[in-house]
């Protein structure tokens, strides 16, 4: 097979993966601009339209113990066309919903399909890939990743200002059923019966993880990436209502505003191979947390000083987040980096604890959110400190990545 052949081959890959992990992050992206209008629309408050956000982070947290064990018993695609159905299906009856408690089902049933994406896109990057390449591969499925947080409030903005927010959803319906079909067409089982045969499954589920969770190594470099991500979630939940209703931002302006974020994380995390082929994985996750850490802690101060500034907060939060970029895909290749043999329980339990963290953070830190900035600035600061006393406490000597 030719170089170029490969080099297709690699890139198809990257991007349908991309697509089908992005799928879930884009139900999410593309209705925050929404957020106050469904309060309006069903008359509720900020905490009761934030369940709607919490129930898919949820559901996608803990659906994904169980798509990634098996996976590895019955292969990579059959959860995905199982899971793309239920979001196909489950987006459809977010557009009909009559009433906030209907659409917060819907929402955590979409976060049950939406999980599949995230845990079997992580599975088959270690079932085709290690080492460097593998961190190739991962930047690149974050740049299709990245696009959607960088799209989809512009899209979903201008959606919710021409048609409403109901019509969010239909879109959302149109890209899970793009991803059915990507899945069949273009898509090969990259874990096939003859390699779950010779693989030993060490006697059940359960013992898998059980092993992962006597493993410090990756334990802590799972706990440390999931609280660098929960400094995201506390953004996701809090920020429409704090930059539209106290800096008087429109949801178009909104969209602006989170798309840029966007864009410095994974234009940041692009950078991410050529980093650790250079100064190694171990370094590049300690410089990411320490910058977004004291990047955090500045604005923390600022605030609490009488600072109360959009430009100050955005352009803090931009440095935070690139720093972020360095953090997220890195943790995740070293963390499953001595478990091929259970590529798809490892992400999953990867994936249950990054997003079951952040929202469960954010619905403790509820009753004490407002409009205001600093309650949100705080807990993401907190969110830092954490992530970097587990990164301090794991990674106390330079490894190096495991050759493709």
């Amino acid at each position: 097979m030719s170089t170029e052949t490969n080099k297709a081959g690699f890139y198809r890959v990257a991007i349908i993966l991309g697509l089908l992990s992005a799928i879930g992050p884009f139900a999410i992206d593309m209705y925050l601009p929404a957020l106050p209008k469904i309060g309006q629309t069903f008359n509720v408050g900020i905490q009761e339209v934030q369940l709607s956000l919490t129930a898919f982070l949820i559901a996608q947290s803990v659906s994904q113990l169980f798509y990634g064990p098996i996976s590895d018993k019955v292969g990579r695609k059959p959860p995905l066309y199982f899971g793309m159905a239920v979001f196909f299906l489950s987006t459809v009856g977010c557009v009909y919903a009559v009433s906030l408690d209907m659409l917060i089902v819907f929402r955590f049933l979409q976060g049950i399909g939406a999980a599949a994406g995230i845990v079997v896109a992580r599975a088959v990057v270690r079932d085709l890939y290690t080492g460097v390449e593998a961190t190739k591969m991962m930047s690149l499925l974050m740049l299709v990743f990245g696009v959607s947080p960088i799209l989809a409030p512009l899209v979903g903005s201008s959606v919710i200002a021409l048609s409403g927010w109901r019509s969010v959803f239909t879109i959302i319906a149109i890209c899970a059923g793009l991803g059915l079909v990507l899945i069949y067409f273009g898509l090969k089982e990259s874990y096939p019966k003859v390699k779950r045969d010779a693989t030993p499954h060490q006697g059940s589920t359960l013992n898998a993880y059980l092993i992962l969770l006597n493993d410090p190594k990756y334990m802590g470099i799972v706990l440390a990436s999931s609280f660098a991500l929960a400094n995201f979630f506390v953004y996701l939940a809090n920020s429409p209502f704090v930059l539209i209703e106290h800096y008087n931002l429109t949801e178009t302006q909104y969209g602006i505003a989170f798309g840029l974020n966007a864009a410095v994380f994974f234009f940041s995390a692009q950078m991410n191979a050529r980093l650790c082929q250079r100064f190694g994985i171990e370094t590049i996750i300690k410089f990411g947390i320490w910058t977004s850490t004291l990047t955090m802690s500045a604005m923390a101060f600022g605030y609490l000083a009488g600072i109360d500034s959009l430009f100050f907060f955005m352009g803090l939060y931009m440095i935070a987040s690139g720093a972020v970029a360095l953090v997220i895909p890195t943790t995740s290749i070293l963390a499953m980096e001595s478990h091929g043999h259970i590529a798809g329980t490892a992400s999953a339990l990867l994936g249950t604890l990054q997003i079951a963290v952040g929202p469960t953070f954010v619905a403790l830190l509820g009753p004490y959110m407002n409009e205001e900035p600093l309650p949100m600035i705080l807990a993401m600061t907190f969110c830092s400190l954490v992530s970097l006393i587990f990164v301090m406490l794991t990674l106390t000597r330079k490894s190096q990545l495991v050759k493709a």
